[in-house]
């Protein structure tokens, strides 16, 4: 009897320091290794993995709602941008979302920490051996031949059923690193003593911050509010060279201080060397048209670190970070993009959602296009168009490329056609049918027709000078017009904060019910996947590929601000 009686107690002992087993449910998998990995043997059980819980927000569609209601010309809340704990309301879990499934990290001995203020995402660290048994995965060791670089992934997982229509999805796990990314296709040196004073005002030869001045109307003049300010995406180790800066600035802005420069927020660990070898090239050309165009606008530039484990070069930290921020900046400019076959919906709606947040807290996001025309994100082999992410989220402003000035028509690299994620949006529905009607079944069944339409708007992106590790010379790509354009929207801004205003926020709506803010361009397309692509023609309103408006403010700058309810007399020195 004693010994039986030991027995049980020890036996209540070992239940009772163990978790209760749960029944589990496949919450995804996938049936093959990406392109491009090779499969190794078991991560080792010892080491440490960071894993992240997208939890099921509450209310995106309120999300959804309250973003257009702040941003869409006539409603009654245009410009009453939410603040960061109305935005991050919409994306909160539940509180029996946020029980369940802290009981559940409890019952395994995990303390998770909520990575942004909603709290709809959850981090924390666990040796393989634990997160193979929490989630009946195998985690192993997948290797990029090209890069060499290795990813501890798992081809399948599930969670605890009870747990079904709480977790949205675990991350990293199905979901590889992806390396292709959109940045200037190349760079030329110039051969010729080139300096702004040696080159014509126009954009005919070399696009330089006068000639776009000229070409769009824009002021030469100083910004003059400290609080509005533009943001800089710098991702794989891209770093802005100051001295590089100063080249550019006494080269092509000698009317303005060449000390102007910009200052450096750092996430996941990220760094800006100034060594000259370390200089990079789109690092380098996205902060010298921000800060050589955007005139005293406070410039920004968010270095993020290569110490992420999202797989997707930080996206899901960055955004994080800047939703943590009470005044995160009015513009962010980002000239990388995706491949959108390459991420899963669930990833690439997060994150749509999380701009989505950003948007209505009163942040323009502008997004690159992509430089491989119907092809992607770069030119490739393809049977059907590839979209490119961002872009195609219809929460963020896209971004393509035209060329020459006299007139300017469609660089044939840039990206553009329609998501295979995300539906048609309400602001540009009446532009994509109309295309689609005038198209008829020219490229049929290679582009899905319901899909968001992009790019929104473009800018110059061909043989725009920059200086590259002292050496000036021209680049190429929408990874061009995406600063030029965001640098635009944050001198508009500074116009609406010194009147007292909101700044602009979420564009597209805007954009989309104002045409006459635009310029068509009526030639060009975007060859790619053994097709011409898209061709440019006259569109009904702004907005599509089709169209392919660029960003054009000469006459339109004081129409513009007029439009946004600033007297045409207070723009400086307009002519």
């Amino acid at each position: 009897m004693v010994a039986t009686g030991l027995l049980v107690a020890s036996l209540f002992t070992l239940a009772c320091g163990k978790p209760l087993s749960r029944l589990m449910q496949r919450h995804d998998a996938r049936s093959d290794i990406p392109s491009g990995f090779v499969q190794g043997g078991s991560a080792s059980p010892d080491a440490m993995l960071k894993l992240r819980l997208a939890l099921v927000q509450s209310d995106p569609a309120g999300l959804e709602k309250a973003l257009y209601d702040v941003s869409t010309p006539g409603s009654a809340l245009y410009g009453q941008h939410l603040t960061q704990e109305e935005a991050a309301a919409f994306a909160a879990p539940t509180s029996e979302t946020q029980q369940a499934v802290n009981a559940w990290l409890s019952e395994n001995g995990i303390t998770a920490t909520a990575l942004n203020p909603a709290g709809d995402w959850l981090s924390f660290s666990v040796p393989v051996s634990q997160a193979n048994e929490l989630f009946d995965a195998d985690f192993t060791v997948f290797t990029h031949e090209s890069t060499g670089k290795q990813a501890v992934r798992t081809l399948s997982y599930s969670i605890p059923a009870d747990l079904q229509g709480h977790i949205d999805f675990v991350h990293p796990t199905t979901v590889f690193p992806q390396f292709k990314i959109n940045r200037p296709v190349t760079f030329k040196p110039l051969k010729k003593n080139l300096t702004e004073r040696a080159l014509p005002s126009s954009c005919a030869t070399e696009v330089t911050p006068s000639c776009l001045q000229e070409l769009y109307g824009i002021p030469s003049t100083a910004a003059t509010q400290s609080s509005n300010t533009i943001g800089v995406s710098g991702f794989i180790e891209e770093f802005a060279n100051q001295a590089d800066l100063k080249k550019f600035l006494e080269n092509f802005r000698p009317d303005i201080s060449s000390s102007d420069t910009f200052t450096v927020d750092e996430v996941d660990d990220g760094t800006n060397p100034q060594s000259e070898s370390e200089a990079g090239l789109e690092a380098n050309l996205d902060t010298q048209y921000t800060v050589g165009i955007a005139t005293g606008v406070p410039n920004i530039f968010i270095s993020v670190g290569e110490e992420n484990s999202d797989g997707i070069d930080g996206f899901l930290d960055e955004i994080n970070a800047l939703l943590s921020q009470s005044n995160p900046p009015h513009v962010l400019s980002t000239s990388y993009s995706f491949n959108e076959p390459d991420l899963p919906f669930s990833i690439a709606n997060n994150l749509c959602n999380a701009y989505a947040q950003l948007g209505a807290r009163g942040t323009s996001i502008l997004f690159s296009s992509g430089d491989g025309g119907v092809s992607g994100g770069q030119s490739e082999e393809c049977s059907t168009f590839v979209p490119t992410f961002p872009s195609t989220c219809p929460f963020v402003t896209s971004v393509g490329a035209t060329q020459d000035s006299s007139p300017e028509v469609a660089a044939d690299f840039s990206s553009g056609g329609f998501s295979t994620l995300f539906a048609i949006p309400s602001y540009q529905s009446a532009d994509v049918a109309s295309f689609l009607s005038s198209i008829g079944t020219t490229n049929s069944g290679k582009f899905n027709r319901t899909g968001r339409a992009f790019p929104d708007i473009s800018a110059q992106g061909v043989d725009v000078v920059i200086v590259f590790q002292t050496e000036i010379g021209t680049v190429d790509g929408t990874s061009c017009s995406t600063p030029i354009s965001a640098s635009i929207i944050a001198l508009i801004n500074d116009e609406l904060t010194a009147a007292g205003k909101s700044t602009l926020g979420f564009l597209n709506p805007l954009f989309y019910a104002n045409p006459s803010a635009f310029t068509d361009i009526t030639s060009g397309d975007n060859p790619g996947c053994d097709t011409n692509g898209f061709s440019a023609a006259v569109a009904r309103t702004t907005g599509y590929w089709s169209r392919y408006p660029q960003l054009r403010v000469a006459e339109n700058y004081c129409w513009t601000l007029g439009l946004l309810g600033i007297p045409v007399m207070n723009f400086r020195n307009y002519e």
